[in-house]
């Protein structure tokens, strides 16, 4: 993997989810044009993006986020070693910026070498990673 890997991010996703979101047209057009390359995001960002969609949006754009959106989608699974290595992260930043899930995202990128990611939050550049989309 290395930078032709993107990751997607719970913002991207409810961006593509939200017709009535400033970035839904722009999240469409990014994510047909990544979506043939490795794209990666992890089972923490989906939990969120699930949350988020169903609250906001219904459960019917919930099951269609995970049918059509997320199923291509190759999915890193947070394990214990990776929670606490994000974890004490979020807690050293004292900025009260990241949420654990951003910063379990970017643990994930660090270690894969992943330095895009299809994301709508300014996070991901403060951290050092480029934004697609």
């Amino acid at each position: 993997m290395g930078s032709l890997t993107t990751f997607v991010d719970t913002s991207a996703l409810y961006a593509l989810m939200d017709a009535a979101d400033p970035m839904h047209q722009r999240a469409g057009q990014t994510f047909r044009s990544i979506r043939d390359q490795d794209v990666v995001t992890s089972n923490y960002v989906l939990l969120e993006a699930s949350a988020l969609v169903d609250r906001r949006l219904g459960r019917a754009a919930a099951r269609s986020l995970h049918d059509v959106v997320v199923r291509p989608l190759d999915r890193v699974w947070v394990d214990a070693q990776l929670h606490d290595a994000a974890l004490a992260a979020f807690l050293a930043d004292t900025s009260g910026g990241p949420s654990l899930v951003d910063h379990t995202s970017f643990e994930i990128m660090r270690a894969r070498g992943i330095v895009e990611a299809f994301a709508y939050d300014r996070h991901f550049t403060k951290h050092g990673f480029e934004l697609v989309g």
